[in-house]
């Protein structure tokens, strides 16, 4: 039976992120708000809560999982980036964007993909995620929680909980999101390449939405 939280979405209460903290270090599986949608997160050095949440979204290794960090501070243990990466990334974060990126070798191998040495990198622009990420020290391994054979991504936590509740250790509700799924974008060759569309906008990577 999953816990449930009630945050505020500004101001999300210090002891309830605590604890929240704490059931994802006690190897948890949180679903959590974004500035995109709802998303499914956990400790990225468990895989056993990595496997719950791969199977959770119907997702196998093949499928990236993102880093969710809490500013660019943290980006080169994880990513390697030149100052055109960099300087496209920071004009834009924090924000509902997923950048592909090549891995640094620090990174544990089923964080990357398995043939590309990739990893998506993502900053949230929300307040709760963010709060979590700074009480935990270090970055979250998440996805958009969409259910297998669904299109869009949940945006009601009483829904979230009442579907998910035996499969989730935590449910945190703070409110209704954009429910809009993050805008991926390949910046590991040399233009921005869109993996997908999604709230994000895709001016300054000078792309277009296919026709």
């Amino acid at each position: 039976m999953s816990q449930f939280f009630r945050l505020h979405p500004d101001n999300p209460q210090p002891r309830l992120i605590k604890q929240a903290a704490q059931i994802i270090n006690d190897g948890g599986v949180v679903a959590l708000p974004t500035d995109s949608s709802y998303a499914l997160t956990c400790h990225l050095d468990d895989k056993d809560a990595v496997e719950r949440l791969r199977r959770i979204r119907g997702l196998d290794e093949r499928q990236l999982l993102s880093l969710l960090v809490r500013d660019l501070s943290e980006l080169s243990n994880f990513a390697q980036v030149d100052n055109r990466q960099y300087r496209l990334i920071k004009s834009v974060t924090p924000g509902p964007y997923v950048f592909v990126l090549q891995a640094t070798k620090e990174v544990p191998r089923r964080l990357s993909h398995p043939s590309r040495k990739t990893i998506g990198l993502r900053v949230p622009d929300h307040a709760i995620t963010l709060a979590i990420l700074e009480e935990l020290g270090q970055p979250l391994l998440g996805t958009t929680l969409i259910m297998p054979g669904e299109t869009q991504p949940l945006n009601d936590a009483e829904e979230i909980r009442e579907r998910l509740e035996k499969q989730v250790d935590l449910v945190i509700d703070g409110g209704a999101c954009p429910c809009e799924p993050s805008t991926i974008v390949d910046l590991t060759g040399p233009e921005p390449v869109l993996v997908r569309a999604g709230r994000g906008s895709l001016a300054p990577f000078g792309l277009e939405l296919p026709a």
